[in-house]
C-alpha cells in the first residue's frame, strides 16, 4: 500500500466519523462528498485540471476541438432556423478553454455570435476565477450552480464535456442472485473498504454473474427532465462527449487521478478526482424517456473526423509551421484508436423539432425501443 493510502484529510476524518457514528454509506454519497463536500470537496476548491492539476481535457490539448465544437454548435443553430435568441450552456466548464476557443469560432457567422447568450455551470469558486480570466473579453455570459439555475426564453444548445463521468453514482453487487447495494465501510483498522449492504429490488436485463457490479447515475433522470422541459417549449439540442460505453454490461468502473497517476478511490479523500466511465446506454434511455431523440454514440474520433479536424489541423500547422509538430502531436492525442479517439464517446440529443444532429449517426426514439 503506497504512502497515499495509509494518508488521512480533515474530509477523510470528517467521513470515517459519520460512518463510526452512523453506518456505512453508499458510494454515490461518498463520491459526492470527495468531490463537492462545500469546505472539502474536490471541485468546490482544486483548480484540477492542466499539467499543473490531475488531468487535462480534450481542450487542453488542442484548440481545434473547441474551434470545431464552436462551428458544430452553429450548424445546430442554422437546422433551428437561426433563432434571433440562443442559450449556449457548458456543463462543467474547466478553465474556460473550450468556451473560449468555442466563441472564437462563432465570430466568423456575426448573426450567430450575436446570437449567443452564453450560461456556464461550474460549482468550483477556483474554477469561475480562472474562467472570468479567459472570457473576460466576452459579452453576454452568465454563471450558475446548478442546471436549473439556467433561466432562458430561446432556443438552448447544450455541451458538456467531461461532466457525466464526474456525477456520483450508486454500485449495485450481485451476490447469491440478487443486487445489493455497495456502501463504503471501515475495516477493523478504521481504514475505507467496501461493504455490501442489504438485498435490493433492482433489477436489469443485462445478462450477469455472481460478483458483477451494476452503477447507476442517479443524477442523469433529473438532467434529462431538465432537458426535456427545454424540448417541449423551444428548439433544443445537446452534445455529451465522455469516456464510457455503449453497451449496457455491468462492470466496476470507479477510479481515481491524482497528479496524472490512478490512486485508490479511499487515498487522500477531497484530494483526488473520483470518476467512473460514462454509461451512454443508460443516459440514451433516460432522454427518450423525456421525449428526446438521441443520434450515436460515436467514438470521438469519428466525430472529430466528420467535422473536420484533420482539415483543421493541416491549414492550422501551414498558417503556423513552428507550431506545426505540436498541433499535429493535439490532433493524433485526439484521435488515437488505443487512446482518446476509441475510449471517448459522443453522443447527441435533440427535441423533436430538430433535425438529426452534424457528426453523428442519425439515431433513435423511444420507440425505437419498446
Amino acid at each position: 500500500m503506497s504512502a497515499d493510502e495509509n494518508s488521512d484529510t480533515p474530509l477523510g476524518w470528517l467521513l470515517k466519523a459519520q460512518i463510526r457514528e452512523s453506518g456505512p454509506i453508499p458510494v454515490s454519497a461518498y463520491m459526492a462528498a470527495c468531490l463537492q463536500h462545500p469546505e472539502f470537496g474536490y471541485y468546490v476548491r482544486r483548480p484540477a485540471i492542466g499539467a499543473e492539476g490531475d488531468f487535462i481535457t480534450a481542450p487542453e490539448i488542442s484548440q481545434i476541438f473547441g474551434e470545431l465544437l464552436g462551428l458544430w454548435c452553429a450548424a445546430v443553430w442554422q437546422q433551428m432556423g437561426e433563432p434571433a435568441r440562443l442559450h449556449l450552456i457548458e456543463l462543467g466548464p474547466g478553465r474556460g478553454a473550450l468556451m473560449a476557443d468555442m466563441l472564437r469560432s462563432a465570430r466568423l457567422l456575426p448573426a450567430f455570435r450575436r446570437a449567443i447568450a452564453v450560461h456556464l455551470v461550474e460549482s468550483n469558486a477556483t474554477l469561475v476565477t480562472l474562467q472570468k480570466e479567459r472570457l473576460a473579453a466576452e459579452s453576454a455570459i452568465n454563471w450558475h450552480r446548478a442546471l436549473p439555475d439556467v433561466l432562458s426564453d430561446g432556443a438552448v444548445i447544450v455541451v458538456a464535456n467531461e461532466f457525466f463521468d464526474a456525477l456520483p453514482i450508486a454500485q449495485y453487487v450481485l451476490l447469491d442472485g440478487a443486487w445489493r447495494q455497495r456502501l463504503v465501510g471501515l475495516d477493523a483498522a478504521g481504514a475505507f473498504q467496501f461493504q455490501n449492504g442489504d438485498v435490493t429490488d433492482v433489477d436489469w436485463a443485462c445478462p450477469a454473474v455472481d460478483g458483477d457490479v451494476r452503477e447507476v447515475c442517479e443524477a442523469v433522470p433529473t438532467m434529462m427532465a431538465r432537458f426535456g422541459e427545454f424540448s417541449r417549449t423551444r428548439d433544443f439540442a445537446a452534445v455529451v462527449i465522455d469516456y464510457g460505453s455503449g453497451d449496457d454490461l455491468p462492470g466496476d468502473t470507479l477510479q481515481a487521478v491524482r497528479r496524472h497517476h490512478y490512486t485508490s478511490p479511499f487515498a487522500v479523500p477531497g484530494e483526488s478526482d473520483l470518476t467512473t466511465h460514462v454509461n451512454f446506454a443508460d443516459l440514451a434511455r433516460a432522454a427518450h424517456a423525456q421525449g428526446l431523440a438521441v443520434d450515436g454514440p460515436t467514438t470521438q474520433a469519428e466525430f472529430l473526423g466528420a467535422l473536420g479536424i484533420v482539415q483543421r489541423g493541416s491549414r492550422l500547422m501551414s498558417a503556423n509551421p513552428d507550431k506545426a509538430g505540436s498541433i499535429e502531436a493535439g490532433v493524433a492525442r485526439l484521435l488515437a484508436p488505443n487512446g482518446m479517439g476509441a475510449r471517448f464517446k459522443a453522443i447527441g440529443l435533440r427535441g423533436r423539432s430538430v433535425p438529426p444532429l452534424p457528426g453523428l449517426p442519425q439515431g433513435t426514439t423511444e420507440q425505437d425501443h419498446t
